[in-house]
């Protein structure tokens, strides 16, 4: 996949609001199976982790539906895991961001990334970036939580929405 960023054009953003998996509950993150877990999302990695589960990468930028929510970052202030920190603006997938999850998975877990500006788009970059096999759970705003499984099918619709997305400078 490219280094540059994308931006989300307005005319996707009905087609982007829809869940792109399978809405699955918390007793259901629990059960990956060994699969690697990639949590998008305050709320969705504070559940993976009440569910028992730690996930390999986390990625959030502190609020949950425009509002704040520390809650997550406290937990990860408790258990003195550490962060990085990137800047990616709303409606967008920025280089630095896809570098930052790159990266991540490349070192091994758990890692986490606090996104300055908005985390929603960032399942697109985890999807693009995680093997075969892997779970990417993110938020779904008034629905719950999105299962994911990264397969060739998952991959290729996510490659296809990206390439109609705009590269940005």
């Amino acid at each position: 996949m490219p280094a540059r960023g994308r931006r989300l054009p307005s005319d996707m953003r009905e087609e982007m609001a829809r869940p792109f998996g399978e809405l699955i509950d918390e007793k259901r993150l629990s059960e990956t199976g060994g699969a690697m877990l990639l949590t998008v999302g305050d709320v969705v990695s504070l559940s993976a982790r009440r569910a028992g589960v730690v996930p390999r990468l986390s990625v959030y930028d502190g609020r949950s539906e425009r509002r704040e929510m520390s809650e997550f970052s406290r937990l990860l202030d408790e258990l003195e895991e550490e962060r990085i920190s990137v800047e990616n603006p709303a409606g967008t997938v920025s280089a630095g961001l896809m570098d930052a999850v790159a990266e991540a998975l490349a070192e091994g877990g758990p890692r986490n990334i606090k996104v300055e500006g908005e985390e929603d788009l960032a399942v697109l970059a985890c999807i693009l970036q995680a093997p075969l096999g892997s779970w990417v759970v993110y938020g779904q705003p008034g629905e719950g939580m999105v299962l994911v499984v990264v397969d060739d099918e998952a991959r290729g619709r996510t490659k296809e929405l990206w390439n109609r997305m705009e590269e940005l400078e």
